[in-house]
């Protein structure tokens, strides 16, 4: 396969599915996520400290994402079974140093402590499924002989070019059977299906465009890893990534109108940054502080 375009920076903003999603969830969320060292009223540094929180749902997607990297990368260098004993052992130990971070949970005195032990059992039942599962078997017999050519959570954001626009979609997981490009997206949390086919729309356009290949030979696979392993497949054609362009330059404009500079990425004012009206965001939302939100 070709490799992975480059691209120098420029401080325009780029479309991804998350930011725009924070965009339509809430403008002030979105404000304090992108515009911290813009804002005139809070020091950027306690925005950005409350930015990097953490929460258990997330970062249990964190730690299952890197062990699934570490443990495709072992596959790339040897196809010698896995010892159970050592594998569940280092997911463990992944686990402890991930829950020495900030956590809102604790942060906001939701809860007095994490539970290392509930947290690893949700990790090791991942895993568990994942490892048991028909497809895993099905890379380690049909994927495996292309296995020079995987990608496998590539560095930096997975920029790309949409309809002649800055993109960001980053894949976990893409590797070649035959003439076809699979895609796995590890899920951990519960499926939604408009949210999650949107990003791997994305993630097909980024991989025929950095790979000069046809849409119709890019499977896409939703792999949900809890509480069993279930993959949802999507079949993607050309018209729907046309469709899916369209969609990226509508909602880039829509960013860019909340920009006084779009080139340089300047935003507007503050006050234009509205606080979402749907007070069930600001349960899960780390800026909730700063809003003066009393749960």
């Amino acid at each position: 396969m070709n490799p992975i375009k480059q691209f120098e920076f420029t401080p325009i903003l780029g479309w991804s599915a998350s930011r725009y999603d924070t965009f339509k969830t809430c403008r002030r969320r979105y404000y304090y996520t992108y515009y911290a060292k813009f804002d005139p009223e809070h020091p950027a540094n306690k925005i950005n400290r409350l930015k990097q929180m953490t929460s258990i749902p997330l970062e249990i997607g964190n730690i299952v994402h890197d062990i699934i990297k570490v443990l495709l990368e072992r596959l790339q260098k040897t196809e010698q079974q896995i010892d159970a004993r050592r594998f569940y052992d280092y997911a463990r130990k992944i686990t402890e140093q991930y829950c020495q971070k900030t956590f809102a949970e604790i942060y906001y005195k939701e809860i007095n402590q994490l539970n290392i032990d509930d947290i690893y059992e949700n990790v090791r039942l991942i895993l568990s499924n994942l490892l048991n599962s028909q497809r895993f078997m099905w890379l380690v017999q049909n994927a495996i002989k292309n296995k020079d050519q995987w990608v496998i959570e590539p560095p930096g954001y997975g920029q790309t070019v949409i309809n002649g626009l800055k993109a960001y979609c980053k894949v976990d997981f893409l590797f070649p059977v035959d003439d076809v490009l699979y895609i796995m997206d590890w899920k951990t949390g519960k499926a939604d299906n408009k949210k999650h086919h949107k990003q791997m729309l994305g993630y097909t356009a980024w991989a025929a465009f950095h790979f000069d290949h046809d849409p119709d030979k890019i499977h896409p696979i939703i792999a949900y890893l809890k509480p069993e392993y279930v993959e949802d497949t999507l079949h993607i054609t050309r018209p729907d990534t046309d469709n899916f362009a369209n969609t990226v330059k509508e909602e880039t404009q829509e960013m860019y109108n909340f920009c006084t500079s779009i080139e340089k990425n300047i935003p507007k004012g503050k006050d234009l940054f509205e606080k979402t009206t749907a007070k069930v965001f600001c349960n899960y939302c780390n800026f909730r502080e700063l809003c003066n939100i009393i749960l």
